[in-house]
């Protein structure tokens, strides 16, 4: 049976947040934020280790206790300049590991509120795919394009438009081959789209929030607060 395998990549600096250390370690329910997220991700039984590639030189890991994460945690410090430079090394970091019929799963640093549900039905829903897939929402706004001077230029259909969220889960060889031919993507499914397939869309929900600016923090906290 394929294994299941998770890399997140942290070598980011969080220069939108505006905050002075990287946003993946600003506290959150007085954990580093990314202490949630590794937490969903080394808590579920499918999944046998987990990767968070940080930058080579970055001071904050060292200075928080990851211990009651457990065994299954790993850190290399190979992050690259972009998210795909980041997940490339990753990838070659697990390949003491992983076959290529594995699935790997890769999970954005600042999304503390996957669930376990989420999880399930992530990893439920691939388990015979073809291709793989991601954790998506449909997106229930309306959408504007702006033009230069940030006035309204048209109103976007949304009919058929999906968010797009992570953990986006692929088998380990073929997503190796995807980012090593297109690295220009943000996310790991626009590589694979690349390569002329279709990523199934599992549906999410609109709590597994990306932290971006400072209100997602305090958002974030009250759902993790609603679940305990």
């Amino acid at each position: 049976m394929p294994r299941h395998y998770a890399i997140v990549p942290a070598a980011g600096s969080g220069s939108r947040f505006g905050a002075e250390k990287p946003k993946q370690y600003l506290d959150l329910l007085g954990r580093p934020l990314i202490f949630h997220t590794l937490a969903a991700l080394t808590a579920h039984p499918a999944i046998e280790r987990v990767w968070v590639v940080l930058a080579p030189d970055d001071p904050w890991w060292p200075r928080y206790d990851w211990s009651e994460l457990g065994p299954k945690l790993e850190t290399v410090r190979c992050g690259g300049a972009t998210r795909a430079e980041s997940v490339g090394n990753g990838l070659q970091a697990a390949a003491m590991a992983a076959a290529d019929d594995d699935w790997i799963l890769v999970h954005d640093a600042a999304r503390p509120c996957l669930s376990r549900q989420m999880l399930d039905a992530l990893c439920d829903e691939l388990a015979d795919d073809p291709v793989g897939g991601i954790l998506a929402v449909p997106v229930a706004d309306t959408l504007k394009r702006a033009d230069e001077a940030q006035r309204v230029a048209a109103t976007e259909p949304r009919d058929g438009l999906w968010q797009a969220q992570t953990p986006q889960m692929f088998r380990y060889g073929r997503l190796v081959e995807a980012l090593k031919n297109h690295n220009a993507v943000t996310d790991e499914a626009g590589a694979i789209e690349a390569l002329g397939l279709k990523p199934k869309l599992v549906r999410g929900d609109s709590t597994n929030l990306k932290v971006t600016f400072p209100a997602d923090l305090a958002l974030a906290a009250m759902i993790l607060r609603g679940r305990k």
